[in-house]
């Protein structure tokens, strides 16, 4: 069964990432959890809430549920994933600094292996330097990382450019998943 990375870390957002965690092993895929270390993470709800008064400008944060990640960034060897997926949430914020990471991330493009990324999962690979010329979309507030990454943003559910599907939030899941998992089963096809 082919394998798709799925980073995480505390503060992982539960609905970009538990969306792919199930929907992935539906076409045949298996999804390999991975973290700074391997052991359960605190993932969050991100919400503005509706008819709250007063009104929120940004995402409330609400505990979620928990994940394990099977293996640590440093013991991934990423020629064994077909894909990678970057989910968002807070998580991003500290994983960009994590050169284990940002090394498996660079690999995915050097191959031009499928990468799907949704919400703040781009701050990953702006920091890993892997947008620079492309089109990509993302939530609104991390527009400026996918511009000082060097990517063209779209305000749109998906943007697909080569190797890469983004998406803006959890929103937009159905969309997101639909076009990484036609690129893994192309990639595939390919090989």
């Amino acid at each position: 069964m082919p394998k798709v990375l799925l980073p995480i870390g505390d503060g992982t957002e539960v609905l970009d990432t538990m969306y792919p965690y199930f929907r992935l092993p539906e076409d045949g895929y298996q999804v390999v959890v991975a973290g700074p270390e391997a052991r359960w993470y605190h993932m969050v709800i991100h919400e503005i809430p509706p008819r709250s008064d007063p009104p929120w400008d940004i995402t409330r944060e609400s505990p979620g549920y928990h994940l394990q990640a099977a293996v640590a960034f440093r013991d991934v060897n990423p020629e064994e994933y077909a894909g990678l997926f970057l989910s968002g949430g807070r998580a991003p914020e500290y994983l960009r600094y994590d050169e284990h990471l940002l090394a498996i991330t660079r690999h995915f493009f050097q191959t031009e292996k499928p990468v799907a990324c949704v919400c703040h999962g781009i701050e990953i690979l702006t920091a890993a330097d892997c947008i620079r010329g492309r089109r990509v979309t993302t939530v609104a507030k991390c527009r400026l990382d996918a511009l000082q990454g060097g990517a063209q943003y779209l305000d749109q559910p998906v943007v697909v450019d080569g190797n890469l599907v983004t998406a803006r939030t959890w929103h937009d899941n159905t969309w997101l998943l639909k076009h990484f998992v036609q690129m893994l089963k192309q990639s595939q096809v390919c090989q």
